[in-house]
């Protein structure tokens, strides 16, 4: 008989500190939430068909690695293309400021030696005319037609030099400007083509974790549609729903222990956003009797990764 009183009595206490140590002793969490990830979908400005996946997912990349390439045979052609032209402009440019080649250069300076001599030939012809007229020897048309080879000749010889003059000097103020414009030009346009090339093989922004890819190698791919994911560290936080009678004293910059299954005991957050209205408590969040009272969203940032997707519970810091 006695046994079985000390054994009623051991239950007694063992239930009576149960009861203690759930009614005292563990203090609720302060609000429940969960992980969430604001990911990165990465996609390329035309359509195309996939032509290389450089990563895979759950891959760690680094800022700047490849992650896929749509092909990119055409775009090529076009920049190729353009790149030509631009070397075209670029030629027509320098050729417009550098005067006649030294060929060219060279026979003008031999018609102006030619009509140079020719002037000489037609002065001395002009002096000996003049001499016989004046003694009455030769007729006074002979003297004309010398007076007229000579201001021929000289004519001559003014625009051959003239001709040598404007060899050396390039062309026209608009020419040179109208070259130079379609220099600007061809270069915008060989820039355009190679960001587009650029385009079709992205690179990763920052650091991340790849989230998922979403096209396999040879699938046509939709213009501006999400080849592969990323999440970046920084863009992991928490989603919290406060009661009211707490956001007062969780304003932003707020630090909270972090509570969950797989979390380590130092984990932490610091509050960097609290929502300036109320809603419904989401079903998704795991605390039955809250679900119907008015909550606010509050985002933090935690101090370990997480994954998201996981529920967690916070608590004050003392």
């Amino acid at each position: 008989m006695s046994g079985w009183l000390d054994t009623v009595a051991g239950l007694a206490l063992g239930l009576g500190q149960a009861v203690g140590l759930v009614g005292g002793g563990v203090a609720p969490p302060l609000a429940h939430g969960y992980v969430e990830g604001e990911y990165l979908r990465i996609a390329a400005p035309a359509a195309g068909r996939l032509d290389r996946l450089a990563v895979t997912r759950g891959q760690t990349v680094a800022a700047g690695a490849p992650l896929f390439a749509i092909d990119r045979t055409s775009a090529q052609w076009d920049r190729d293309r353009l790149a030509a032209a631009l070397a075209q402009a670029r030629a027509q440019r320098a050729d417009l400021t550098s005067g006649k080649r030294a060929e060219e250069m060279a026979v003008l300076a031999a018609q102006s030696a030619q009509a140079a001599a020719a002037l000489r030939l037609s002065a001395a012809e002009l002096d000996r005319q003049t001499a016989l007229v004046a003694r009455k020897v030769a007729s006074p048309d002979k003297l004309d037609s010398a007076r007229a080879a000579y201001e021929r000749d000289q004519g001559r010889v003014a625009e051959t030099r003239a001709q040598l003059a404007v060899g050396g000097l390039g062309a026209r103020v608009e020419q040179l400007r109208a070259a130079e414009l379609a220099v600007v030009q061809a270069d915008a346009a060989l820039a355009q083509a190679d960001q587009r090339l650029a385009d079709l093989a992205p690179v990763a922004p920052t650091a991340a974790r790849v989230g998922d890819t979403l096209f396999n190698v040879g699938e046509w791919v939709p213009a501006g549609t999400p080849v592969v994911t990323l999440l970046p560290p920084e863009r992991v936080k928490l989603v919290l729903f406060l009661p009211e009678t707490r956001i007062a004293r969780t304003p932003p910059g707020t630090r909270l222990r972090v509570r969950c299954d797989s979390c380590p005991a130092d984990a932490v957050a610091r509050v960097t956003h609290v929502a300036t209205q109320a809603e419904y408590t989401p079903p998704v969040i795991y605390s039955v009797g809250s679900r119907e009272k008015l909550v606010f969203r509050v985002e933090a940032v935690p101090s370990v990764a997480l994954p998201p997707g996981l529920p967690v519970d916070v608590e004050a810091l003392p």
